[in-house]
């Protein structure tokens, strides 16, 4: 099978016309068709690959590849997901799972879901391990490709897959997944492209807010309904967000771009250890993305109440989801959060909870390996950076079986790219996705 550019778009395409959507877990009738057509055509489109690796079903659905290498002591791992988010498709300009191609050179893109979440890496991963056992290649160490089922909605096929390594005694030298990309602009001031590498992300946990009352009539309400009292604790919620603050790594990508950073803020970044208490209160008024940097963050994303709308509510219930910044826990927040609420008559549940992970050095061998792959691959200029995964990813699990866990997406993606994640219209430049294929070739390589 050629491995030209033009054949590993196809093979691209194929894959992501497969709307392997997360199964529910929930849902004992859901359906994994969509994911077996997915492993068929895996076998297919690469063959020799398959003819060397080993591979595994974990979880029904989740997949394990071993690449053998002269060393099986401390190996590689790279992840990615199969599983995406759902759509609507009328929201998109594009059919989502058509894999449009739109525009031509440089700038020609691939429309579909999983562009970048994550098939852009999984089929990135495959394409460079492909050509290099066609090559003849024999890893340093062995090579580990594990690819979950179900990270959209934090299910247990990662997990599933790191309890086999951990019985088996495998303990990881590198472990990376998706994360961080290279940007640009991203960073007040700085003048060169960043790949930005998470070595640690937020905990992530939902909390329910419940209000109760009799219920009745809509025509004869009381003083104080449930919705009221809701709608005041979700007000102090917002009014009051978790306190700002500067952890090591953020500390550390601001000083690693210091250098790179023009007019005053030059200084103020290489000052970071003075500047910082100020800097951290002028943060969350340049954008999302850095105001998630420097706090823990907590948002109301699901609202429910009476049945109709002639019906008082017996139970209003608000859905808050927060991202932990390392330093606090979810038992901390939990506390914060019925102090900010201060209504004794307002249920606080933690449905569900995962504090943030340990934090992976950005300095060592496996992290050496991981910037001269960056810059190898993607451009000299392209500037490594420690950062923290603003999202929950499957690597969390892998902290159980190695110190040196990272989260990076080896392509150039601009705002609006990454904005579109989750959302309508995702897309990858096919020149960024070919130069991803490249950095895991050289990261290969190396190890």
């Amino acid at each position: 099978m050629a491995r030209t550019p033009d054949s590993a778009l196809g093979r691209f395409r194929e894959l992501l016309q497969i709307p392997t959507v997360s199964l529910d877990p929930g849902d004992p009738d859901a359906d994994g068709g969509d994911f077996i057509r997915f492993h068929e055509a895996l076998v297919r489109l690469y063959p020799v690959l398959h003819a060397v690796l080993e591979r595994e079903a974990i979880a029904e659905y989740s997949l394990l590849y071993r690449w053998r290498g002269r060393d099986a002591a401390t190996p590689l791992v790279l992840m990615a997901h199969m599983d995406v988010v759902p759509v609507v498709a009328s929201e998109w300009s594009h059919e989502p799972f058509g894999a449009e191609v739109v525009g031509s050179g440089d700038s020609a893109e691939v429309h579909a879901r999983g562009a970048v979440d994550d098939k852009g890496s999984l089929v990135a991963i495959l394409e460079a391990v492909e050509s290099l056992v066609a090559e003849g290649v024999t890893p340093e160490r062995d090579v580990y490709l594990a690819f979950g089922h179900n990270e959209e909605v934090a299910g247990d096929g990662a997990l599933a897959i790191v309890e086999v390594l951990r019985q088996r005694g495998v303990r990881p030298s590198l472990v990376l997944d998706e994360g961080g990309a290279v940007v640009e602009g991203a960073l007040p001031g700085v003048t060169v492209p960043t790949a930005v590498i998470g070595v640690a992300e937020r905990g992530v946990m939902t909390v329910h807010l419940t209000a109760r009352e009799l219920g009745g009539h809509a025509s004869t309400p009381p003083r104080d309904p449930a919705t009221a009292r809701l709608a005041r604790a979700v007000l102090r919620l917002h009014r009051r967000p978790f306190p700002t603050r500067l952890v090591p790594p953020v500390r550390a990508m601001f000083e690693t771009v210091a250098p790179h950073t023009s007019g005053p803020l030059r200084r103020v970044f290489a000052s970071i250890g003075v500047t910082g208490r100020l800097l951290v209160k002028v943060f969350p008024r340049l954008g999302p993305e850095l105001n998630a940097l420097v706090r823990t963050t907590a948002v109301v994303t699901e609202l429910s109440g009476a049945a109709g709308a002639n019906v008082l509510a017996t139970s209003a219930r608000a859905s808050v989801n927060v991202r932990l910044l390392p330093g606090d826990t979810a038992s901390s927040a939990a506390d914060r959060i019925r102090r900010v609420i201060g209504d004794p008559h307002i249920e606080v549940e933690v449905v569900s909870a995962s504090d943030p992970s340990p934090v992976s050095p950005w300095s060592g061998p496996a992290w050496d390996r991981l910037a001269a792959a960056t810059r190898s691959a993607l451009g000299e200029d392209v500037l490594p950076t420690p950062y923290i995964q603003l999202g929950a990813s499957d690597s969390r699990w892998f902290t159980a079986i190695s110190d040196s866990v990272y989260r990076f997406t080896p392509f150039h993606l601009t705002r609006s790219e990454r904005e579109a994640l989750h959302s309508h219209d995702e897309r990858i430049r096919i020149g960024s996705w070919l130069r991803g294929i490249e950095f895991y070739r050289d990261l290969l390589r190396a190890s």
